[in-house]
């Protein structure tokens, strides 16, 4: 009698892992929300147990002080990671985070976020980058705020606001960046930002067209120390004074 001979079936193989998959997907640790605009997302002061990735949207980070005030720290997009500080021991949040515009953000417990950083290199220097790209930012901010004037830290934080530097193109910027908010992350009054922006329009650095896009020339507000802006001339030579 014959034998028979079993055909040997293939071993299922696994997946790769895929980090750009594993942060748009829901799956064991991460879920997906949806927040509407200027819903709160956190509270200063609440428990630090997930880490927050954008998948679509803007979102504002900001601090409260005992009397009541507010400062904008930080305005994040798709892409960025924030609530980190569960990750390194924090266990309550020390500072608020809502929508901007309606955002789409995965969620991923404490747990699994250490898991997959343990486990999974490919993720880890995703999220190493984004690590050393914050801090690399926070130190500028910090120069920023000791060293610039409220002109210069206003351009950076438009240029900023733009993810300016592809292909020197205008990028445009979320149209509900208001400027007691722009006031409120580089540290000076609503009608100061008013005034500057004035002027950067009236020197073609931005343009309003229903978005705000911003040009390659308002890098010249950062790179120089004195910056011609003073004033504007008219087609006659003569300087006019912009108005607030």
């Amino acid at each position: 009698m014959a034998k028979q001979v079993l055909a040997k079936q293939p071993a299922s193989r696994k997946r790769p892992f895929d980090p750009s998959v594993f942060l748009r997907t829901a799956g064991a640790g991460r879920t997906i929300g949806k927040y509407r605009k200027d819903q709160q997302i956190f509270s200063q002061g609440s428990a630090a147990d997930v880490l927050f990735y954008i998948i679509s949207g803007t979102v504002k980070i900001v601090v409260h002080s005992e009397q009541g005030k507010e400062a904008v720290i930080a305005i994040l997009g798709p892409d960025d990671f924030f609530g980190e500080g569960c990750l390194a021991g924090q266990t309550n949040r020390l500072s608020a985070a809502s929508a901007i515009t309606e955002s789409e953000i995965l969620r991923i417990t404490r747990s699994a976020a250490l898991s997959v950083l343990r486990e999974q290199p490919a993720f880890s220097e995703i999220f190493v980058s984004h690590i050393l790209a914050r801090t690399i930012r926070v130190e500028a901010d910090l120069i920023d705020q000791l060293f610039n004037s409220s002109e210069k830290r206003l351009a950076r934080a438009l240029l900023l606001l733009a993810n300016f530097g592809n292909d020197g193109k205008p990028q445009r910027v979320i149209a509900k960046v208001s400027q007691e908010m722009l006031a409120d992350m580089i540290g000076t009054t609503r009608s100061r930002v008013s005034h500057f922006m004035n002027k950067f329009r009236k020197l073609g650095f931005i343009d309003y067209n229903g978005h705000l896009e911003i040009h390659s020339s308002l890098l010249n507000v950062v790179l120089h120390d004195q910056p011609h802006i003073s004033g504007v001339k008219s087609a006659g030579g003569k300087t006019q004074e912009n108005i607030d």
